[in-house]
């Protein structure tokens, strides 16, 4: 087995520490350019090859120390971990909204507020069975939770293979906590081959489910955010177009921020011209404002390009993100 030292990797680290200044491809090894260029994507991708200091936009590399590199990962995890928090706290008060905004008119006219309250489990799953049977465009839900029961996995799975089956494209997030459950793993493989698209987060705070852009099925106040509807005994069924609207955009917050789980693979992703430049220039170490001003475009595009990169490639970081890259090939 391959030891630490002696990597391609390590190898070029101790040449670019021993002759500072002089780029990779001038060091003199005799190796081909893609054993080189490998040995050189997994030092960017760990930090310890960064931009030269003072010009940002120049990709010329400068070997740092270990614990450069390491201040550098900590603080990367550090504003992942805001913004995970931001994510919840944004979360949070969409719920808020949803619940003091317009649930507490659902025992009023139907047909005026566009809403129904839905008790009992076998009520609940005929709501399901019927949302299921009507999806013709898309099916989303949000499941925090997850009944583990042989039947209530097997109901579930027949469901949504009902809304693949009329041509609707299904899409759902799951904790990542649960995919670690052997049922729920298999079961989620299960869906992925049927044509469902998967991903994971880390925290989820309630279940949801949209179908065409005109139902919402959310969970009924009290009743707890539950992991499948049934769970929860009570469900709030929402047809009104603007609300709708709202519960569907929210799901897509959580869906840009989730990846896809490392268990199902990556999502295939057309790479642009634009995004494999992103990709390349995120190798090599610059900051989101350096390749903003090298691609001529807002720092905003470059971090929704980041984040979009990210979660194609099914990773969890920026640093996942270079490591799946460089396997690809692609830097």
């Amino acid at each position: 087995m391959e030891s630490p030292t002696d990597t391609d990797a390590t190898q070029l680290y101790a040449r670019l520490l021993a002759e500072p200044g002089r780029p990779p491809e001038a060091l003199g090894l005799d190796w081909d350019g893609p054993r080189l260029g490998a040995a050189t994507a997994e030092l960017r991708a760990l930090g310890l090859l960064q931009p030269t200091a003072g010009d940002a936009s120049v990709p010329d590399d400068t070997a740092v120390s270990v614990d450069t590199a390491v201040r550098q990962l900590l603080l990367d995890a550090d504003s992942h971990v805001t913004a995970l928090v931001a994510a919840l706290r944004h979360a949070r008060d969409s719920v808020d909204r949803l619940h003091t905004g317009y649930l507490p008119v659902q025992q009023h006219h139907r047909a005026d507020t566009g809403l129904e309250l839905v008790r009992g489990a076998d009520r609940i799953a005929a709501l399901l069975e019927d949302a299921a049977r009507g999806a013709r465009t898309e099916a989303l839900s949000l499941r925090p939770g997850q009944d583990l029961s042989g039947p209530a996995l097997a109901g579930k799975l027949a469901r949504e293979r009902l809304a693949l089956a009329h041509g609707a494209a299904l899409r759902t997030i799951y904790p990542a906590a649960a995919l670690r459950r052997p049922a729920v793993l298999a079961h989620v493989r299960e869906l992925t081959a049927a044509g469902a698209r998967i991903r994971a987060a880390h925290s989820l705070p309630l279940w949801l489910i949209v179908v065409d852009a005109r139902l919402a099925i959310l969970p009924a106040p009290g009743s707890g955010p539950g992991g499948d509807a049934p769970v929860a005994g009570a469900a709030v069924v929402v047809r009104d177009p603007a609300v709708v609207a709202l519960v569907a955009e929210l799901f897509e917050y959580f869906w840009s921020a989730a990846w896809t789980p490392p268990e199902l693979g990556p999502e295939e992703i057309d790479m642009t011209d634009r995004q494999l430049a992103v990709l390349q220039l995120l190798a090599a170490g610059l900051t989101d404002v350096a390749i903003a001003r090298k691609l001529e475009v807002s720092e905003r595009t470059v971090r929704r390009m980041v984040a979009e990169l990210i979660a194609g490639l099914g990773a969890e970081s920026r640093f996942q993100a270079g490591v799946h890259a460089a396997r690809r090939g692609w830097i």
